[in-house]
């Protein structure tokens, strides 16, 4: 598999929601530090739309509708996008890898993963998604699954760099 470099691959994470925990951040900041080694990372993060304590569903559907516009102004131009949400494909790390080499031999330079928050994303986002993936069908909070992505990340470019990380 081709080795990918810093100067051919570009991954966006766009984010809604502030990580707040230093913890997290600490987490992101070190995956960020190591994926520097074979790509460049940039996390967009987004601001929640406002809802009320108890929002009804039409109030959560017209924040998700404005976190949806945030969201498509965040993506870089000529991305390959992938959405990831509950109801996405599961991948393997190594089906993840795959993604990455295919991505990089087809000329991919740049790549945006969106992560929505805690009441996930709109449809539209999801729609215009080039593919929805999954963590897991467990539920997680949208933090960590930031933290998670980050991993699965460094890991499928170390498949791919034939690094001892993967095991």
């Amino acid at each position: 598999a081709p080795l990918l470099c810093c100067e051919e691959m570009d991954v966006t994470i766009i984010c809604v929601g502030r990580l707040k925990e230093k913890f997290y951040q600490q987490a992101a900041d070190e995956y960020i530090k190591r994926l520097g080694a074979w790509c460049r990372v940039t996390v967009r993060e987004l601001n929640e739309a406002y809802r009320p304590e108890k929002p009804s569903p039409a109030q959560t559907a017209a924040a998700l509708k404005k976190e949806a516009e945030a969201i498509a102004a965040a993506i870089p131009a000529g991305a390959r996008v992938f959405a990831l949400c509950v109801e996405g494909r599961e991948l393997s790390s190594e089906e993840l890898a795959g993604k990455l080499d295919d991505a990089a031999l087809s000329g991919a330079s740049r790549l945006c993963f969106i992560i929505g928050g805690s009441d996930g994303m709109d449809e539209a986002v999801k729609k215009a998604a080039d593919e929805r993936i999954s963590m897991s069908r467990m539920t997680f909070p949208h933090h960590l699954a930031r933290i998670m992505l980050l991993e699965q990340l460094y890991r499928a470019f170390s498949i791919n760099a034939g690094s001892r990380y993967h095991k």
